[in-house]
């Protein structure tokens, strides 16, 4: 009796990271200032890598309010629970390097929407919910979305900025009430995908140890190209790819 195959492991990007590349809205919000929705991510730390334009990523954190310019070739990043916005000066794009592929996509942000939203599950599922598709319906609603988050960012800003960090520290536990139910399936993904990854490289030293690195003989390469063009993501228009096995088609946007 032949036994099954087993199933071919995931090949994800190096480090099991995700990718897209951004587009930074222009439109002006009630500030004066063109970009895109100001939010935090739970667990996921996230990068940008400028390829053309400039701009710049205002960011919230324990250590206060951070103005960090963005010019072709420059990078940031930002740890999970830094609450970041970027910002258009002209013509930025940013390629977007996300950790553990998979979390990001299945909810691994809030938006900074004012209290009241984020005390309600269901009002905040609501808001943050855009029309399918990329048409002047998903924009307009894209465009209402951020101006909410920008409305209640502006208000942990100025508390920061006045020396007061509990709007703040009070948004970023709202934003973990309101994933806690996700944490189960967050695991999953996040075992099968950039956990596993990394438990295949020390197999991969203990094989080159013992002088039999088996490995090697399943040496491939792969290819993708975006999935989805010009969607309406959180920081501007978005560019996603959907790598079997590896990245989920993405929910939070």
């Amino acid at each position: 009796m032949v036994s099954d195959p087993k199933p071919a492991l995931p090949h994800p990007l190096p480090g099991a990271i995700g990718l897209s590349h951004l587009s930074a809205y222009d439109w002006e919000a009630a500030d004066g200032v063109c970009g895109g929705s100001p939010h935090l991510h739970l667990v996921c730390t996230e990068a940008y890598v400028v390829t053309g334009g400039r701009g710049a990523v205002q960011t919230l954190s324990p250590d206060g309010y951070r103005d960090i310019p963005l010019a072709a070739g420059s990078i940031a990043w930002f740890t999970p629970g830094t609450v970041h916005r970027m910002v258009q000066g002209g013509d930025l794009r940013i390629t977007v390097l996300m950790q553990n592929s998979g979390l990001p996509e299945a909810g691994d942000a809030v938006f900074t929407f004012p209290p009241e939203v984020l005390a309600d599950p269901e009002k905040y599922a609501a808001t943050a919910k855009l029309p399918p598709g990329t048409g002047p319906e998903t924009a307009v609603a894209a465009r209402r979305r951020r101006d909410l988050a920008v409305e209640g960012y502006l208000v942990l800003r100025e508390a920061l900025e006045a020396g007061d960090n509990g709007p703040y520290l009070e948004f970023q536990r709202a934003a973990a009430r309101l994933v806690r139910d996700k944490v189960p399936t967050w695991r999953e993904l996040w075992r099968t995908g950039a956990l596993a990854t990394a438990e295949r490289t020390g197999a991969q030293l203990d094989a080159l140890e013992a002088g039999e690195p088996v490995h090697l003989g399943e040496a491939t390469a792969h290819e993708a190209a975006p999935t989805r063009l010009g969607g309406f993501g959180m920081c501007g228009r978005r560019d996603e790819y959907n790598l079997p096995g590896t990245t989920l088609p993405y929910q939070g946007e």
